[in-house]
């Protein structure tokens, strides 16, 4: 399983190869989608940290090297509310929901989506669980 200990240049870069719906990115068009600013060289050791941790996969197409995402994005959202759950709640995402429903800035329309998608989780875990 690749490791969660991410940066904020790997995680952008992520999300980046996440959105990318051909799936496979040369390192500056990585680079032109960068939310800031970031040098070539610094981009370049970001792709060849997420590649030795799992995250990413670099292919040649003829001289040029193209990157894509290795790890779903599902994945590593879990992996990483896991750790914030046992940082943060003791290991409990209940708690951690919590904590961001008190501390966040929601609206009245943020915890009623929260409500609905609680519910549904709870109605699609009961169907699960019927024998």
């Amino acid at each position: 399983m690749p490791t969660v200990d991410l940066n904020r240049n790997e995680l952008e870069a992520l999300r980046i190869l996440w959105e990318e719906e051909d799936g496979a990115l040369k390192p500056a068009e990585i680079e032109a989608r960068f939310s800031w600013p970031i040098e070539n060289a610094t981009l370049r050791s970001v792709l060849v940290n997420l590649v030795e941790k799992g995250h990413i996969r670099r292919e040649i197409q003829g001289k040029a090297f193209f990157y894509r995402a290795q790890v779903a994005k599902a994945t590593v959202l879990q992996t990483m509310i896991k750790g914030l759950a046992r940082i943060f709640a003791a290991g409990s995402h209940q708690g951690l929901v919590a904590q961001l429903v008190e501390t966040g800035d929601l609206t009245p329309e943020d915890l009623k989506l929260l409500h609905r998608t609680a519910a549904g989780k709870s109605t699609a875990k009961s169907r699960r669980n019927r024998p």
